[in-house]
């Protein structure tokens, strides 16, 4: 089994490769201007998995306008050559946005929940989804995973990814930046644990179309949070920061278990301490 990654990014990508190992063939982005050359490359391949997080142009900010147009323009390649292939498994792999009428307690997750996106480029991520939907055959099954909170250490080094990592290297100047009240919650996972959850879909594609958010299922009010940096290296807490972007809210465990057979291997305990120790602390 051949399985093509496209707009591949810098933190997730490089652990499904991997993962992938030789069965992992890497597209890159300027094979998407060459519908010959994409054809190619995806011919052997049983699965595609697009990475639908960002803009191809990393230059392009993700509140840019441009960043939309972007996204749809590294996108619509990708869809058009998985019609022309004739049967493959498309992956859409992105992050999870805010559910505008979302309440603590509730969860996310299937083709029914709709999403609100945070930003412009979270705006092209949608379009993405929604297009690669519609697009979904029996013999061109559909998987949108959307990522919560994603956390951990680039293959390639530090600095890490996600809040816990952020805050890590704020404690070094005495404090750290708590988005909101403190009063949100988020669920975090770690990006191997991402990972497990893409292994499994490529094992066992849909019947046709399908949509959840991958997560911990478990979450933590940020002041809770804090708190435990707080305990852990005397650093102040400055509440009330910018909640601009940030990902609040639970997914639902019992549907990636139903579905992926899937549990959190690595506990926010465990991201905590990888993010010190990348810090140096």
């Amino acid at each position: 089994m051949k399985v093509a990654i496209t707009s591949a990014d810098a933190f997730v990508a490089p652990y499904i490769s991997e993962m992938l190992g030789d069965s992992g063939i890497l597209v890159p982005d300027e094979a998407l201007l060459d519908s010959a050359a994409l054809d190619a490359l995806i011919t052997p391949c049983t699965a595609l998995i697009h990475i639908n997080s960002r803009p191809v142009d990393t230059s392009v900010a993700r509140d840019d306008r441009d960043a939309y147009v972007k996204m749809r323009e590294s996108a619509r390649p990708v869809l058009d050559a998985v019609d022309r292939h004739g049967s493959i498994h498309l992956i859409i792999l992105g992050t999870l946005r805010v559910h505008p009428q979302w309440r603590p307690g509730e969860e996310y997750y299937g083709l029914d929940s709709t999403l609100a996106p945070r930003d412009v480029a979270a705006e092209g991520q949608l379009w993405v989804e929604e297009n690669a939907l519609e697009r979904a055959e029996a013999d061109r099954p559909v998987s949108v995973i959307r990522a919560s909170n994603v956390q951990g250490v680039p293959l390639s080094g530090p600095p890490g990814n996600g809040i816990l990592h952020r805050w890590a290297e704020e404690c070094k100047m005495g404090w750290i930046n708590v988005p909101g009240d403190g009063a949100e919650v988020k669920d975090m996972v770690h990006v191997q644990d991402v990972v497990r959850v893409v292994e499994a879909i490529l094992s066992d594609p849909p019947p046709t179309r399908e949509s959840f958010a991958v997560g911990a299922g478990k979450a933590i009010a940020m002041a809770d949070l804090a708190e435990a940096f707080h305990q852990r290296t005397g650093c102040e807490i400055e509440l009330n920061q910018s909640d601009r972007g940030e990902v609040w809210g639970i997914v639902d465990a019992w549907f990636l278990q139903d579905r992926c057979g899937f549990r959190p291997s690595i506990s926010l305990e465990e991201m905590i301490g990888e993010a010190f120790e990348a810090a140096g602390h």
